[in-house]
């Protein structure tokens, strides 16, 4: 049996990316660790698994 995995959706607004952030739950923290989305518009946090996708349309100036 496998745990699903957390899948969150960003926009712009939420750059720098980070693990944990504030939907977090407190039994889920782990060290802060900083991710990169604007090349592949994707990532996974190495440490929960955690699946971060921009949002549809989401526009990344400066990254």
């Amino acid at each position: 049996m496998s745990a699903q995995q957390t899948v969150i959706e960003v926009g712009a607004e939420d750059l720098p990316l980070h693990c944990p952030n504030g939907t977090t739950p407190s039994w889920n923290y782990h060290p802060r660790v900083f991710l990169d989305i604007a090349h592949a518009g994707e990532v996974k946090c190495p440490y929960c698994g955690t699946e971060y996708k921009l949002k549809p349309g989401t526009v990344l100036k400066g990254y």
